[in-house]
C-alpha cells in the first residue's frame, strides 16, 4: 500500500470559466485557480500554458471562455485528485446546474499518465478534449508531445480536426 502511496504520475488539468465571480474576471479566476492548484497536497504544478480566450462548445449564447491547462506530477489517487478539483470549483462559486453551463470555474482531469479508466465520477482521458481547441491548443503549451492514450493520435492531428474552432491567445 505504501508503494502505492509514493506512486507519482503525470496530470494534465483543463482550466475554463467564463463568467465574474466575486469582482474578478474569468482570466483572474483562472489565475487564482492556479494558485489553489499550488496548495494542493499531493500535487506539484510543472508548466502553466498561456491563457486562451474561445466561443463555448457547444456553441450558445454565453460570453467567451478563458481557457489554459497545467502540468502536474502528483501522488493522488484521481478520485482524490478530482474532489481537490471540484473543493476549488466550490471556493470560487461554481454551481452545478445544467451539463455545458456557464460556470465561474470548470477544472478537469484531461490525463493522468495514460491511464485508461471509466467510473461513474471520473473518466480517463477526459471523453471531449480531444474534440475541443480549447484543451488542446493551451495542452500544446506544456506538453507538445501528447499522444492521446485511447486512440494513439498525436497531438499535432488533433489539433488539425479542430481546426476553425474559435481561438485565440490572451496571455
Amino acid at each position: 500500500m505504501a508503494e502505492e502511496r509514493n506512486h507519482t504520475r503525470s496530470v494534465l488539468i483543463a482550466i475554463g470559466a467564463n463568467l465574474p465571480q466575486g469582482g474578478q474576471s474569468a482570466l483572474e479566476s483562472c489565475e487564482q485557480a492556479v494558485q489553489a492548484l499550488r496548495h494542493v497536497p499531493g500535487l506539484r504544478v510543472q508548466a502553466v500554458s498561456r491563457w486562451y480566450e474561445s466561443a463555448p462548445m457547444p456553441p450558445s449564447g454565453q460570453p467567451p471562455y478563458v481557457n489554459g491547462v497545467v502540468l502536474g506530477v502528483t501522488s493522488l489517487p484521481p478520485l482524490v485528485l478530482l474532489d481537490h478539483l471540484q473543493d476549488i470549483e466550490t471556493q470560487q462559486g461554481r454551481v452545478r446546474s445544467v451539463p455545458n453551463a456557464a460556470r465561474t470555474l470548470d477544472l478537469d482531469i484531461i490525463d493522468m499518465d495514460a491511464l485508461c479508466q471509466t467510473a461513474e465520477r471520473l473518466v480517463l482521458p477526459h471523453p471531449r478534449a480531444h474534440e475541443r481547441a480549447f484543451v488542446l491548443y493551451p495542452l500544446r503549451d506544456v506538453q507538445p508531445g501528447w499522444v492521446h492514450p485511447r486512440t494513439g493520435q498525436p497531438l499535432e492531428q488533433m489539433l488539425q480536426a479542430v481546426e476553425g474552432q474559435e481561438i485565440r491567445v490572451i496571455g
